[in-house]
């Protein structure tokens, strides 16, 4: 069984920055793909950024300001989040894929103030 811990949230004032900490407990280039979602209330989590054998994707609503990266030394992911928005509010979770089975990180939040 694999787990996620994430860590890293906080509150912030719009255009600070935070960086996102997903903390594996296997092997990170064992997976198949890794990913953080957010979820606000009332909404379904949606993907905010991916990683896929060292390729990224993101949200449109993130790009240029998001980054998501692994460490295997650390077997950590991590999610740099710059230029942060109000609307960016929310639970983060990490979220990692191994021989088909899903698993996911507790979760942080996240609150930019305005």
């Amino acid at each position: 069984q694999v787990q996620l811990v994430d860590s890293g949230g906080g509150l912030v004032q719009t255009g600070g920055s935070l960086r996102l900490s997903c903390a594996a407990s296997a092997n990170i280039d064992s997976f198949d793909a890794m990913a953080w979602y957010v979820q606000v209330p009332g909404k379904q989590r949606e993907l905010v950024a991916g990683i896929m054998s060292g390729h990224t994707n993101y949200a449109d609503s993130v790009k240029g300001r998001f980054t998501i990266s692994t460490e295997t030394v650390s077997n950590t992911a991590y999610l740099q989040m710059n230029s942060l928005k109000p609307e960016d509010t929310g639970i983060y979770y990490c979220y990692a894929v191994l021989w088909n089975h899903e698993f996911w990180g507790q979760g942080t939040q996240v609150t930019v103030s305005a």
